[in-house]
C-alpha cells in the first residue's frame, strides 16, 4: 500500500475497510462494525484505537441500554484528511477544498465564455496556492491530493477547443504541488461522488446519468465504479438513441440553451425558464433517456438508473418521473425495467466527485471506489 500524509501511517486494507463502512452507513459501534466485516472484537478494537489515535474516527457519546455493555458509536473525524478537487466545465472552473467526511470546507468559481487551458491554470495555480497558505499546517500537511474532473476529448466541441489536445494539466500542476494529482471524466466522477458521498441506499448494480452541459454517465457494478481499458466506460451521453443521433444531443442542458436562446447560469437561482419550454425538453430528454436505460439494462441486467445533474431540484425531479413514465411504455420483453431515481448531490456532484479521486486512493479498500 502507498504511505499516505499525516500522521496515521499506512492503512491496511481491513483499516479502509472499516472507514468505508462508517462513510457509508454512518456512525458504528465496534460490536457492528466486527459483525459486518467479519473480524473478531480485538481485531476491530485494535485497529479503531490506532484510527482515533491518528485523528481518521471520533468516539461519539456512550449509548446505554436496558441490557448489555454500553455501546460507543464511531464516526468519521472531519480533520481526518483533506481532499482538493478540481471541476472543468464548460462555462465553469471550480475548485473546492473537502473534508474527510465530504464537506465543503472551501469553494472557488471562475464563470467564462470557454474553458481555454492558459485560463483554467492560471486559476488552478492560484486558487491552490490561496487555499493552501490559508490552511493551518496541521490540515496543510493531511491535503492528501488533488483530484480533477474533466469532460473527455474537450478538442471535440469545436474550433476554440483544439489547444486542449495536447495539455496533460497532471503533469503541469504535479511539480507544484506537495501530494499527488489524479484525473477523470467529469461525468464518471460525478457518479463516484454519488457511490463515496451520496446518502442513498444503492444496489450494486447501476447506471447513472448526469446531465449537465452535455450528457454523461458512469456506471457500477459488482459495487465498483468501472472505468474500462480506455476509461470511457459509462459514457452514456455517446450513446446512440432512437430516431438517429446521441444522448447527449437530446438530454443535455446546451439544447435547453438553444431552446432558450440564451446561456443558462451555473446557479439554481438564475434558472428562470418558462415552465412550457422546460417540461418540451423534459419530454424529449426523458426519451432518449428511457432509450439509453434499457438499452443498459438488455446489456447488463441493472435494477437502478440514477439520474441527476446541474440542474435545479424541481427540474431533475421532473426528468426522473418523466423518464420512468417513458420506460413504462417501451416494449421490454425478456427483461426487467430498472427503477428510476434522483441523485441527491446535484451541481456539487463534480466537484465531490473530483475531490474523491484521491480519497478513494489513499482510504477506499484497494484503492477503488465501491
Amino acid at each position: 500500500m502507498t504511505s499516505v500524509r499525516g500522521d496515521f501511517g499506512i492503512l491496511s486494507r481491513n483499516e479502509r475497510q472499516l472507514l468505508s463502512l462508517i462513510r457509508r452507513h454512518g456512525p458504528l459501534p465496534r460490536a457492528v462494525i466486527a459483525q459486518h466485516i467479519g473480524l473478531s472484537a480485538q481485531s476491530v478494537t485494535n485497529m479503531t484505537r490506532k484510527l482515533i489515535h491518528g485523528d481518521l474516527l471520533d468516539a461519539g457519546a456512550v449509548l446505554r441500554g436496558k441490557v448489555g455493555q454500553p455501546l460507543t458509536p464511531l464516526a468519521l473525524s472531519p480533520e481526518g484528511a483533506f481532499f482538493l478537487g478540481l471541476k472543468i466545465g464548460r462555462r465553469l472552473v471550480e475548485l473546492a477544498l473537502i473534508d474527510f467526511t465530504g464537506r465543503i470546507r472551501v469553494h472557488r468559481q471562475q464563470v467564462y465564455t470557454f474553458p481555454h487551458p492558459e485560463h483554467i491554470l492560471r486559476f488552478a495555480r492560484r486558487e491552490l496556492t490561496d487555499i493552501l497558505a490559508r490552511l493551518p499546517l496541521r490540515d496543510r500537511a493531511r491535503v492528501m491530493g488533488l483530484g480533477i474532473a474533466i469532460p473527455g476529448k474537450l478538442w471535440d466541441w469545436g474550433q476554440d477547443m483544439a489547444p486542449w489536445q495536447d495539455v496533460d494539466l497532471p503533469a503541469i500542476l504535479t511539480p507544484d504541488l506537495p501530494f499527488p494529482v489524479f484525473t477523470g471524466n467529469d461525468a464518471t466522477t460525478a457518479c463516484a461522488a454519488q457511490l463515496v458521498f451520496g446518502k442513498q441506499p444503492l444496489p450494486r448494480d447501476f447506471i447513472h446519468i448526469y446531465i449537465a452541459h452535455f450528457a454523461g454517465g458512469g456506471i457500477v457494478l459488482d459495487g465498483a465504479l468501472r472505468h474500462g481499458p480506455r476509461h470511457n466506460a459509462g459514457a452514456l451521453g455517446s450513446m446512440p438513441v432512437s430516431g438517429g443521433g446521441q444522448l447527449l444531443e437530446q438530454a443535455s442542458i446546451s439544447v435547453l440553451e438553444r431552446m432558450v436562446g440564451k446561456p443558462l447560469p451555473p446557479a439554481d437561482s438564475g434558472w428562470d425558464i418558462p415552465l412550457a419550454l422546460e417540461l418540451e425538453w423534459t419530454q424529449k430528454s426523458s426519451k432518449a433517456l428511457a432509450f439509453v436505460a434499457l438499452s443498459a439494462v438488455a446489456l447488463v441486467d441493472l435494477p437502478l438508473v440514477v439520474i441527476d445533474g446541474a440542474l435545479p431540484p424541481a427540474t431533475r425531479a421532473r426528468l426522473a418521473i418523466a423518464t420512468r413514465a417513458a420506460l413504462s411504455a417501451m416494449p421490454a420483453a425478456g427483461i426487467d425495467r430498472p427503477d428510476v431515481i434522483e441523485g441527491d448531490l446535484g451541481r456539487s456532484a463534480r466537484i465531490l466527485g473530483a475531490a474523491a479521486l484521491p480519497l478513494s486512493h489513499f482510504f477506499l479498500p484497494d484503492g477503488a471506489m465501491g
